[in-house]
């Protein structure tokens, strides 16, 4: 058996994974954010453990006798996330998460103190990145800054709970903008424009490698043998790509989360900034990727459907009953998805939500449509951006939270034209990841492992449906850019 950690935004989420690949069992545990200040997102990593902890709590009591055989754990986690701790390993303050935009002013003080950034890190500067969160840190909280002894991402936080060792891998370091992506290690040029050095980084194995083994301790605690290997383990998107069998240059993913990911495997380091298209390490040695992200997605209509007062699935449903497609594609308000600004194409962390075109007769269905298309054509500009960078893409895969909708998949489709699968299992996302991670740090074979889910949709895009939406595209980025003053 396999066990999956996968440390999201909003919930800590576990699996378990037989021999033959098959999911056993899932728990999760619920998170919440805290936002002290406008554009502030941060979280307490004790809170994280406890949520493990209690995650694992409901997985031994539903499976003991699977979780008991378990031999090899994999950790996903969200990206970017600044965890300091001093010289005992005390967190120093709150995680400062990857959806904070309080370091905007640092990411122009790190481009140029670091002349070769984006040569090196592949990427431009962004509030979302590790290095100008300590800058940040640097400048506004010296006396922290001074006593920071290890600089930890989030899964690699809950692994120094795990086995007591200070790792990463480098899928998740390279979104710290201190990796040298392509030689696949930490770049003391870029930890030295923020005043750090390698003392204060976490070793690097790759994702499929053993990191260390559980605790003694912790292992008795939860009935496990004395050997658990824990895997090097990943980012979440590329968790996630290994849990849909995203190996081979060209395969991709869109991942409907908190976030909404494009994302696509290369065999090299092909980094592309001026789009703000993401070039990373993907979670196999000699794989990297490209990615595209966009900052709100399936939060989007989770915040549509508090404001209303309805659950998603009511919404979706009113939707399918009053579908007037025509009518709708046409006119209904047009939505910009960008609740905590964004980053591709546009790195613009002020970057506003917005109903556009409401009038009288504008239904509650009207606006549910009208999300639903936001965030598609807000993955049409991050498809649009990849492909200035030279990356064709004719089929993608769709994991996380809103693949479950098939309405926002079809719609997906035809606004992208390309074809969108659903397989089965697809919520699984990073956790599926992490658990084969840990199954390949145990001995298995990637070909063995990270095998295609079984298909459970396929959706073609309709080419009448993608004119009909052609110009409501035209006036979606328009509109960005009017209220931009471009």
């Amino acid at each position: 058996m396999f066990l999956g950690i996968d440390l999201g935004t909003s919930e800590v989420k576990l699996l378990l994974l037989d021999g033959s690949g098959q999911i056993v069992g899932t728990a999760g545990v619920a998170l919440s954010l805290s936002s002290p200040q406008p554009l502030w997102s941060e979280q307490n990593p004790d809170d994280w453990w406890q949520a493990t902890q209690a995650a694992v709590r409901q997985l031994r009591a539903v499976h003991p006798a699977a979780f008991a055989a378990v031999r090899g754990i994999g950790l996903s986690g969200q990206m970017h996330g600044a965890v300091l701790l001093d010289d005992s390993d005390a967190i120093l303050r709150p995680a400062i998460l990857w959806n904070d935009g309080r370091s905007h002013a640092q990411c122009e003080q790190l481009t140029a103190a670091a002349p070769r950034l984006h040569a090196i890190a592949g990427n431009l500067a962004m509030p979302g990145f590790t290095a100008p969160k300590l800058l940040w840190v640097k400048q506004h909280e010296p006396e922290t800054f001074a006593r920071v002894a290890s600089v930890l991402l989030p899964k690699d936080w809950l692994r120094l709970q795990l086995t007591g060792d200070k790792v990463s891998d480098p899928s998740d370091a390279a979104g710290t903008l201190w990796l040298d992506v392509a030689r696949r290690d930490w770049s003391d040029d870029l930890l030295a424009a923020c005043g750090l050095t390698r003392a204060q980084m976490p070793r690097l194995v790759e994702s499929n490698q053993a990191s260390g083994v559980l605790k003694p301790e912790l292992a008795r605690a939860w009935g496990l043998g004395p050997e658990v290997v824990v895997a090097g383990g990943a980012g979440d998107n590329a968790a996630s790509a290994i849990g849909i069998g995203a190996t081979r240059p060209g395969d991709g993913f869109i991942s409907l989360g908190t976030s909404g990911v494009l994302f696509v495997v290369n065999d090299r380091f092909s980094p592309n900034p001026a789009s703000a298209v993401h070039a990373f390490c993907h979670a196999l040695p000699t794989r990297w990727h490209q990615m595209s992200v966009m900052l709100s997605a399936a939060s989007c209509f989770k915040w549509f459907s508090q404001l209303v007062g309805h659950d998603e699935a009511a919404l979706l449903a009113e939707l399918a009953r009053n579908d007037s497609a025509v009518i709708r594609e046409t006119g209904a308000p047009l939505f910009l998805p960008y609740l905590a600004g964004e980053r591709t194409p546009h790195n613009d962390p002020f970057a506003p939500g917005v109903f556009h075109g409401l009038t009288a007769q504008t239904t509650r269905a009207d606006c549910t449509y009208a999300v639903l298309e936001g965030v598609a054509f807000g993955l049409a500009d991050g498809l649009d951006a990849l492909r200035a960078a030279g990356t064709q893409v004719h089929q993608l895969s769709l994991v996380g939270g809103g693949s479950r909708s098939h309405f926002w998949a079809q719609l997906i489709a035809d606004v992208l034209q390309v074809d969108i699968v659903l397989h089965t299992g697809s919520e699984a996302g990073g956790a599926l990841g992490a658990a084969r991670l840990g199954w390949l740090a145990c001995g298995g074979a990637v070909d063995t492992v990270c095998t295609r889910p079984p298909v459970a949709a396929l959706f073609s895009p309709d080419p009448q449906r993608h004119a009909r939406l052609a110009p409501r595209l035209v006036r979606f980025r328009d509109l960005y850019r009017r209220l931009r003053g471009a």
